[in-house]
C-alpha cells in the first residue's frame, strides 16, 4: 500500500470538483486548489495514513479513503466558508451519536478524518416510507444543546427576509407576491428557548450513509443553533419523483410526529426554505429546480399561482 508521499502515488484532484470550485471561488479557488495535494499528503503523513482508493468529491470538500493501522477511514477536506466552518463543532458535539464518528480534526486546514461507512448506500436508495421514518428519527437525536459558537437560526431568518424580496425582484418575480409574503410569515425562533438545539439545516437523504456501529449515521452537516423545524425543508424536496400531494403532507406528518416537532413551526418554515431555494435556483440558471419547487409548494399549500406579472 503506497502512502500519498511516496513517488508515483496519485492524487488526482477529479476535474468537475476544479471546474466548479473555480467557478464558484475564483482566483481564490485556484490556489486553494494548487495547494490540495500537497497539503492531503502532509496530513497522511502526519495522521498515519495510506491511501485506499481515488479521490472522493462533493460540493466543497474532496475525501479521500485511507488506512490507518488497516482500519478504513476517510480523510474529508473542505474549502472553508459560512456553510462548513461549524461542521467539525457539530461533529464533535454529537461525538458519533447518529452521526458519522470524527477521528481527528485540522480546524485550520479544513480536514476531518472519519470513520468510513458505505458510500455506496444511502437512504437515497431506500423505500421511501423507511427512509423518512429513518430520517425524522436521527432529527429527533441530532436536536442536542448547541454549542455556543452557531450562528443562530434567528440570524438565518433575518438574512432571508432582508435579502428576499430584493432576490425576487432580481430573478423577475418567479411567483406572486402573495407568495413571498406568505413564506415571510414564519413564526419568530424560540430565542427564549433554553438551551438552543443543534440544527442540521442539510439534512437530506443522500447525507445518511450505511454504517457499522448503528444501521444509518448522517453525515456532511451544516449546523445552526435554534429551531429543529428549520432543518425538515431538504427531507420534502428531496425525493420528489411520483410523490403525489397528499404523499408530501403524510412526509411532513411523519417527520414532525417522529422527530417531536411542532408541525405549525415546520410547515412554515419549510415554506420559508422552499420559496428561498425557489429564488436561489432562478438565480442559478437552473430549469428543473424552479418547478420543482413550484409543486411543492402547491403540495404545502402555499399560494403558488400562476407566474406574477
Amino acid at each position: 500500500m503506497r502512502r500519498p508521499g511516496d513517488e508515483g502515488s496519485p492524487l488526482e484532484i477529479p476535474e468537475a470538483f476544479v471546474t466548479s470550485t473555480v467557478a464558484r471561488e475564483g482566483r481564490a479557488g485556484e490556489v486553494w486548489l494548487a495547494g490540495l495535494p500537497e497539503r492531503i499528503r502532509e496530513l497522511c503523513h502526519r495522521w498515519g495514513l495510506a491511501v485506499d482508493g481515488s479521490v472522493l468529491h462533493g460540493y466543497v470538500a474532496v475525501v479521500v479513503p485511507v488506512l490507518r493501522k488497516d482500519v478504513p477511514l476517510m480523510l474529508k477536506v473542505s474549502w472553508i466558508d459560512r456553510s462548513s466552518e461549524h461542521e467539525i463543532l457539530a461533529l464533535e458535539t454529537w461525538a458519533g451519536r447518529g452521526a458519522v464518528r470524527l477521528v481527528e480534526a485540522d480546524r485550520a486546514a479544513g480536514a476531518m478524518l472519519l470513520e468510513r461507512l458505505d458510500a455506496d448506500r444511502s437512504l437515497e436508495g431506500e423505500p421511501l416510507a423507511e427512509a423518512v421514518a429513518v430520517a425524522g428519527g436521527l432529527l429527533r437525536r441530532l436536536a442536542v444543546p448547541a454549542p455556543p459558537a452557531l450562528r443562530g437560526v434567528a440570524e438565518e431568518l433575518d438574512e432571508i427576509r432582508a435579502e428576499l424580496e430584493d432576490r425576487w425582484e432580481a430573478t423577475g418575480r418567479p411567483f406572486p407576491r402573495r407568495l413571498l409574503e406568505e413564506a415571510r410569515d414564519v413564526p419568530p425562533p424560540r430565542e427564549d428557548a433554553s438551551p438552543l438545539l443543534l440544527v442540521n439545516q442539510d439534512l437530506h437523504y443522500g447525507n445518511v450513509l450505511r454504517g457499522e456501529r448503528e444501521p444509518w449515521l448522517v453525515i456532511d452537516p451544516k449546523p445552526l443553533a435554534g429551531d429543529p423545524e428549520f432543518g425538515v425543508a431538504p427531507l420534502l424536496w428531496n425525493r420528489l419523483a411520483s410523490t403525489s400531494t397528499p404523499s408530501v403532507r403524510k412526509r411532513l406528518d411523519v417527520l414532525v410526529d417522529t422527530a417531536g416537532l411542532d408541525r405549525d413551526r415546520a410547515h412554515r418554515w419549510s415554506l420559508l426554505r422552499v420559496v428561498d431555494y425557489w429564488v436561489w435556483a432562478v438565480e442559478e440558471g437552473f430549469t428543473e429546480d424552479p418547478d420543482r419547487c413550484r409543486w411543492l409548494v402547491g403540495a404545502l399549500g402555499g399560494n403558488a399561482g400562476p407566474r406574477s406579472p
